[in-house]
């Protein structure tokens, strides 16, 4: 992870007063993004580097618009998971200017969303952080991407549920929207930097 951080640390430049810095960190399920996030904030702090880090599956929509939709498990978590469109213009068309954007955090113990307000710096690294981000209505709105390549056997241990149910889930709801990211937008070719998960 330590040869990850300093990979990425490299590409992230001197920032000029007034820019920003969009930086994805993109990859499968637990493919380690929200470690290296975590590394990243932690070094970032240490450097007193301005930066705002987002997880995109703070912003996930309610269990009802995304479960027994009629739609195929698969769809409902790649498609209708987060409201694509809705995002595009709140978060991520205002990132590069608006220094105050107002956003539904997701609370997955209450099914609940709470708006919360956050303060941009004019001059900042932003960081992304999930899955499916370099889908094309997304895409566009990076300065650098990077995708965590994991096999899909390691991101199996790391699962803390392996009941039969959940395997189930795993094939038919996860793995099959995983699969079908990785054929139509092929993130693998389209990062800037891949690095072992």
């Amino acid at each position: 992870m330590e040869e990850h951080l300093s990979k990425i640390l490299k590409v992230i430049p001197d920032l000029e007063p007034g820019n920003r810095f969009i930086l994805a960190l993109d990859g499968l399920s637990r493919s380690g993004k929200t470690t290296l996030s975590n590394k990243l904030y932690e070094t970032l702090k240490e450097k007193n580097v301005p930066f705002y880090i987002f997880h995109i599956d703070d912003h996930i929509v309610d269990r009802s618009k995304r479960y027994n939709t009629k739609h195929e498990d698969w769809y409902e978590y790649y498609g209708i998971q987060w409201d694509i469109d809705w995002l595009k213009e709140h978060l991520f068309t205002p990132l590069r200017k608006t220094s105050n954007l107002s956003l539904p955090f997701y609370n997955n113990e209450t099914d609940t969303h709470v708006l919360k307000d956050i303060n941009l710096p004019e001059t900042c690294l932003i960081i992304i952080e999930g899955v499916f981000l370099q889908r094309k209505e997304w895409k566009d709105f990076y300065d650098y991407a990077v995708f965590l390549d994991c096999p899909k056997y390691k991101r199996y241990q790391r699962e803390s549920d392996k009941s039969p149910e959940y395997i189930n889930k795993l094939i038919n709801r996860y793995w099959t929207a995983e699969e079908y990211y990785l054929k139509t937008e092929t993130p693998l070719l389209k990062a800037d930097m891949v690095l072992n998960g």
